[in-house]
């Protein structure tokens, strides 16, 4: 596991943060279990722990640490065997609606693989997690337990009920929410492995007041990223065209290396951000959620396309380290589906260096429609 193996200095900064959020808990509710939220909690974790945080990238993990894989999650602790929720299917209700129980679930279990495999080979992670922060009165429990893959073949007792179908793998009990299309895991949470105390405020405001009339804290931002834009990994009408953008490898005219590919930057994308990307052909450092960095540029008429200078160090980290198509294979929009992903994330950091992050379906078309 992750946590036992942190300096005792870290861990003991992790639950003094943990401590203090949660004792502002009254803010938010009346309960006499601390109240975390999960945004705070992954930040919280990422900061103890100088772990990157992920959470930007939409995918099944949520910090890397010394290639482990994490999710992290909070939640109470209830009767410590509680279902909680470990991926999200809603824009692929279409693609298993009509199926059975047993084959939906089957298909829903692949997609869940698929996209924890796929992450894990974007980040070159070596093993994944879940870390838990669980809440009981005026506590907080650390629990972490592998994060599984569904074993596909052992899937058994499927049971379908209204709203729900649950079923067990031989490792792990789920459920997957129809009307919500949620796959639920029971998270088993009597074996902890810390567990400290949390005195609740009875009156945050007034303390938090307080602080601020003596000045005590420190203000300001990250600017580290200066700028985002959205690039879609396919072409028209959501097709990866089979001689051009991701399989430009394959075409026609002369010999080409089987790893080249670009990036298709679309009209829209220079007319919302003009001045984004450097000047056509000038070389910029890209650097991958792996921490790898590769010299890109943008080419072709009207700077349309992002390419590796070498022009194959981007298709080999894309199709074969990430997504492991096989030399020949052609790229899909169905095989992008099976991932969760469509999309990259371009963050501008200066005018010399830009970091890559793949991003959710759809994610293209609603940054277009929010920039207009």
């Amino acid at each position: 596991m992750f946590y036992n193996q942190q300096e005792e200095v870290k861990k003991n900064n992790y639950k003094k943060s943990l401590e203090i959020i949660g004792s502002l808990s009254k803010l938010f509710s009346d309960s006499r279990s601390p109240y975390l939220y999960y945004r705070v909690a992954e930040k919280l974790f990422c900061k103890s722990f100088l772990a990157n945080d992920l959470s930007r990238g939409d995918v099944a993990l949520d910090a890397l640490k010394d290639n482990v894989g994490i999710g992290l999650k909070t939640f109470l602790a209830n009767n410590d065997k509680s279902f909680q929720k470990v991926a999200e299917f809603n824009k692929d209700r279409y693609l298993y609606e009509k199926k059975s129980a047993t084959e939906l679930v089957k298909f829903i279990s692949t997609l869940r693989n698929e996209r924890i495999m796929f992450t894990e080979n974007v980040y070159a992670v070596e093993n994944s997690i879940y870390h838990c922060v669980v809440r009981k009165e005026n506590t907080f429990k650390i629990y972490e337990e592998k994060m599984h893959i569904v074993d596909i073949l052992n899937i058994r007792d499927v049971i379908k009920k209204r709203n729900s179908i649950s079923f067990n793998d031989g490792i792990n009990d789920y459920s997957f929410s129809l009307s919500k299309s949620t796959l639920n895991k029971r998270f088993i949470t009597t074996d902890t492995i810390d567990e400290f105390d949390v005195k609740i405020l009875q009156n945050p405001l007034k303390d938090i007041q307080k602080c601020l009339s003596q000045s005590i804290f420190e203000y300001g931002q990250d600017n580290r990223v200066k700028a985002t834009v959205y690039l879609p990994l396919y072409g028209k009408e959501k097709k990866v065209f089979p001689r051009s953008g991701m399989n430009q490898w394959n075409a026609s005219g002369r010999v080409r290396d089987v790893n080249e590919v670009y990036i298709p930057i679309p009209s829209k994308v220079h007319h919302i951000m003009p001045s984004f990307f450097p000047n056509r052909d000038a070389p910029f450092n890209l650097k991958l959620p792996n921490g790898d960095s590769l010299q890109a540029k943008v080419c072709q008429d009207n700077s349309k396309a992002l390419m590796s200078y070498s022009n194959r160090e981007l298709g080999k980290w894309i199709l074969r380290d990430v997504l492991k198509l096989n030399e020949g294979e052609l790229l899909t929009y169905e095989k992008l589906q099976l991932f969760g992903i469509d999309s990259v994330r371009i963050d501008k950091i200066d005018n010399e260096n830009y970091d890559i992050n793949f991003a959710s379906l759809d994610s293209y078309e609603n940054y277009i429609s929010n920039s207009n």
